[in-house]
């Protein structure tokens, strides 16, 4: 009986048929690339209108971004420039570049549930979390992994998270976002997904700040992706975001 009890507890500890850093480093493969032009769909659901705000970035790898907004009137010409720990903003109607730092890096983007923490960190898992497999659950048919992570460093906006990773696709279809302490931040979710080259890719994410009473969350919709693109590295200058 006794060995029968310890199987139990490590067929509920470990998968079967993958590691858990296999499951980041496919994570991490189809969510990440050597640069990529996204044009994407912000839609931020207030509570009673929503608000569609039209982009497109330009991105190296986890250190370069660049992203200018097309629509509406009211955003276009916006822009906002990544430069490793740098974060820059333009925009026309002040013509003013300010830098993004501090606390103000927790504010939201444009009225959304995104942060400019989330454009800050948007780095593979592997290099900022440590994780452990917690079971497997199945969602809207689909069969999960769950992942809890721990941040391997300090400093980190979302130093606890969980994953529910789709086994088939590799890619974190629901996810919660926590303190430190355990409390959760944010939620996440995923679908809209489609091959693209070697890589499977969600085509819409929606946010959700928990900490935002009454939200109704905010959307991003990718309307268009290209993997490994040549991009000038003119893109990439303080210059360019009065241009």
């Amino acid at each position: 009986m006794r060995y029968k009890i310890v199987f139990i507890l490590i067929s509920i500890v470990f998968p079967v048929d993958i590691s858990v850093d296999e499951i980041i480093n496919k994570i991490d493969f189809n969510l990440n690339s050597k640069n990529r032009v996204i044009t994407s769909e912000m839609i931020v659901h207030g509570r009673r209108t929503s608000r569609n705000i039209v982009s497109k970035s330009w991105i190296i790898g986890t250190d370069r971004a660049f992203t200018e907004y097309l629509s509406p009137p009211r955003e276009q010409g916006s822009k906002m420039l990544k430069l490793d720990d740098v974060l820059l903003t333009y925009s026309p109607q002040t013509d003013r570049i300010i830098q993004i730092s501090g606390h103000m890096l927790r504010q939201s983007i444009m009225g959304s549930d995104m942060s400019y923490n989330d454009v800050m960190e948007d780095k593979p898992l592997e290099q900022l979390y440590t994780a452990i497999f917690e079971g497997e659950e199945i969602i809207n048919d689909r069969k999960c992994y769950v992942l809890f992570l721990e941040s391997k460093s300090e400093g980190i906006s979302y130093p606890k998270r969980r994953e529910w990773v789709d086994a088939e696709y590799f890619l974190p279809i629901k996810e919660e976002l926590y303190a430190k302490s355990g409390k959760l931040l944010k939620s996440t979710s995923m679908d809209g997904i489609k091959k693209v080259g070697e890589r499977w890719f969600p085509t819409r994410f929606i946010f959700k700040d928990e900490l935002k009473k009454n939200s109704r969350g905010t959307e991003w919709i990718i309307t268009d992706i290209e993997f490994d693109q040549d991009i000038p590295d003119a893109i990439f200058s303080k210059s360019n975001l009065r241009k």
